[in-house]
């Protein structure tokens, strides 16, 4: 018979344990492949013990009470459970986990990216205002040169943008460059840019010409510099050209007070101020062209451009709004005497800072009878009226 030791503990025995008495081959139970035999198929030659080889293969033998197995190894699958379940519950925990970690990355970008946005926003509305005080520069009653707030005043429009917030971003192609993510800034810079060069050009060949031939030398290299390429990274560089432009607006104030007379004062002659208004109505009626239209020129859709046209056009107005300002303390004389050439400045100056000021969170691009706002039409309203202001102001001028 089987030995007590091993029927308490073993169903399955291996059978090189054993020395098994048979006649003519292995037991019909046993396979011929079979490394392990039901003991109960043998019939085991024992003297009161267990068997030297089974003792020394106990720890081979299955079977042993699931009790005691699940104390020695809590992983242990139990009893009559199908080995292949432990891999499965492996790589659950693994997919699981790789899950998790996929879902708090993305959390994580999504709040960087929302965080951002909300940065930038705040930003571009500190940018936005220009921390230009006319009056504390220049105190009314206090005499001053004729051209030197104008000069003044574009200087410190390209300055703030040159050196104030992230600096000039229209050739900063990594992160907010033209059409990039954070493209508003950049498009807004490149209008003012704008602004600035057409003032700057009837400044040079209008405001302060003596002759058809002759031109204030630090205006005309101000004027060559403000045209360099605005998306240039290098050689040379967008920052490196405005700077210099602005250096020579520095050189042509200093001009007006060393007596040297190389610097020509602006002109009080309405002729040459009607140039200035042409030039800064066809500014807007060129902003008023993007803003209004609803298709590009090869019919697709302006959707994708729509923020592009806004901020190029705020860019437009952020400039006037503050050369607006100059011009009327540089003809303060002129205006003085003509009440209604004083109502109209007031009246285009609210206008434009009305366009300057605004900051969606998004630019949208609603229908007019929609429940979304139409960003770009809305700009249009205040340019519009700026621009009409402007005419009357050529009008009373003509007189």
């Amino acid at each position: 018979g089987t030995p007590p030791a091993v029927s308490a503990h073993a169903s399955w025995i291996p059978h090189s344990a054993f020395r098994i008495p048979h006649s003519g081959g292995i037991p019909p139970a046993v396979s011929a492949h079979a490394s392990w035999i039901p003991h109960s198929a043998l019939r085991i030659p024992h003297s009161g013990g267990t068997p030297p080889a089974v003792s020394a293969h106990a720890s081979l033998l299955l079977g042993t009470d699931s009790t005691e197995k699940a104390r020695a190894d809590p992983t242990a699958l139990p009893a009559g459970r199908p080995t292949t379940e432990l891999p499965t519950r492996s790589a659950a925990r693994r997919i699981t986990a790789m899950l998790g970690r996929i879902r708090t990355v993305s959390m994580l970008l999504v709040g960087l990216w929302l965080v951002g946005g909300l940065l930038l926003w705040i930003g571009q509305g500190r940018h936005n205002r220009l921390s230009l005080d006319l009056d504390a520069q220049y105190p009314p009653g206090q005499p001053f040169q004729p051209g030197e707030i104008f000069a003044s005043t574009l200087i410190a429009l390209m300055d703030h943008e040159l050196h104030d917030g992230f600096g000039w971003r229209p050739n900063d192609f990594v992160l907010w460059g033209p059409t990039l993510w954070a493209d508003d800034n950049a498009n807004r810079q490149l209008g003012i840019l704008q602004a600035v060069r057409e003032s700057v050009r009837v400044f040079k060949d209008h405001l302060t010409k003596v002759s058809s031939n002759e031109y204030d030398p630090d205006l005309l290299e101000a004027d060559t510099l403000f045209r360099n390429d605005a998306t240039k990274l290098w050689f040379p560089s967008a920052e490196s050209r405005i700077s210099r432009g602005i250096d020579r607006l520095h050189a042509y104030i200093a001009g007006l007070h060393d007596g040297s007379q190389r610097s020509r004062p602006i002109t009080t002659r309405n002729v040459e101020l009607i140039r200035l208004f042409q030039a800064w109505t066809d500014l807007l009626g060129d902003a008023h062209a993007n803003l209004y239209k609803d298709r590009e020129a090869d019919g697709s859709s302006v959707w994708w451009h729509t923020d592009d046209y806004f901020y190029h056009a705020q860019g437009y107005a952020h400039a006037l709004h503050a050369l607006m300002q100059a011009l009327k303390r540089e003809y303060h004389q002129l205006l003085s005497v003509k009440p209604v050439m004083q109502e109209l400045f007031d009246e285009t100056i609210l206008a434009l800072g009305k366009a300057a000021e605004m900051n969606p969170w998004v630019i949208l691009n609603g229908s007019p009878s929609g429940l979304l706002a139409n960003h770009r039409h809305n700009l249009d309203i205040h340019l519009i009226e700026a621009r009409q202001k402007m005419y009357s102001i050529r009008e009373e001028l003509e007189k």
